[in-house]
C-alpha cells in the first residue's frame, strides 16, 4: 500500500511501513491533530507521538501490545488532551520539553533537550529544541539508515511554512532554529511529519525560506 500522509478525523490511519520503523498516522479531535505511532519492526515495542485527543482513537491504534512512551512536542492544550487518559492505561514514560514541561498538566517523566535521544526498541530519535511556537518545543529526527531523515514538527514547520508566532524576536528564533536544525543539517528528501494537516518534504519547503523570512509568518 502506498503512504499519503493524508488522514481525516474519523478515518483510517495511514500507515508509512519502513525498514525498521511502522509510522501509523491518525487524525483526532476538533483541531483536526496528528498523533503518530511509531513501532520498532525489530522489537515491537511502540512510541506515541503528540496523545492530542480522542483518545478511545489512540488506545486502538496503540492495540494490545501497548506503547513505552509518550512524547509531546509542545506545551498548547490541542496536543495533550488524551495524554492523561493514554498513560494511565498503558504506563508509558512520559517526554517532552524541559521549557515547556510546566505547561503539561501530565507530569513528565523525562525532560528533553536539544540533541537527547529517545529510543523506541532499536530505533533512535533524536530531538531539536525550536524555540518560537513555545519555549521548549521539540521536533523528533529518525535519521533512517535505510533511506532518507523522517521529521516529527509539532507546530514548528507545516507544508507552506513555519508555525504561528506572536512577536517577531519568536519568529526569528523560530525560523533561525528551522534554517539551522532541520533545513542546514538534513537533505531534500527528508519528510516531514506535522502536527495538523499533510506531510511535506524539507525540499519541496526549502525554496520557500527567503519568502517566509519577508513575509514574517
Amino acid at each position: 500500500m502506498t503512504y499519503s500522509g493524508a488522514v481525516r478525523v474519523g478515518g483510517p490511519a495511514d500507515v508509512h511501513e519502513l525498514t525498521d520503523l511502522m509510522i501509523s498516522k491518525v487524525a483526532v479531535g476538533q483541531m483536526n491533530n496528528n498523533a503518530y505511532l511509531l513501532r520498532c519492526r525489530a522489537t515491537g515495542e511502540q512510541l506515541l507521538i503528540d496523545a492530542a485527543a480522542e483518545a478511545g482513537t489512540l488506545l486502538g491504534l496503540i492495540g494490545d501490545d501497548g506503547i513505552a512512551s509518550v512524547v509531546t512536542t509542545h506545551q498548547h492544550g490541542d496536543h495533550w488532551q488524551a495524554l492523561a487518559e493514554v498513560v494511565a492505561a498503558t504506563g508509558a514514560r512520559t517526554y517532552a520539553g524541559r521549557y515547556d514541561a510546566e505547561g503539561i498538566p501530565v507530569p513528565t517523566d523525562v525532560l528533553v533537550e536539544d540533541n537527547d535521544t529517545i529510543r523506541v526498541g532499536r530505533v533512535t530519535l533524536t530531538a531539536r529544541h525550536l524555540t518560537g511556537h513555545t519555549p521548549g518545543s521539540i521536533a523528533l529526527v529518525y535519521d533512517d539508515p535505510h533511506g532518507a531523515p523522517h521529521l516529527f514538527t509539532g507546530d514548528c514547520l507545516f507544508p507552506g511554512g513555519p508555525g504561528r508566532t506572536t512577536h517577531p524576536d519568536e519568529f526569528d528564533s523560530l525560523m533561525g532554529g528551522l534554517e539551522t536544525k532541520l533545513f542546514g543539517a538534513l537533505p531534500d528528501e527528508s519528510w516531514v511529519y506535522p502536527g495538523h494537516g499533510n506531510d511535506t518534504t524539507l525540499g519541496t519547503e526549502r525554496p520557500h525560506l527567503t519568502e517566509w523570512r519577508a513575509r514574517g509568518w
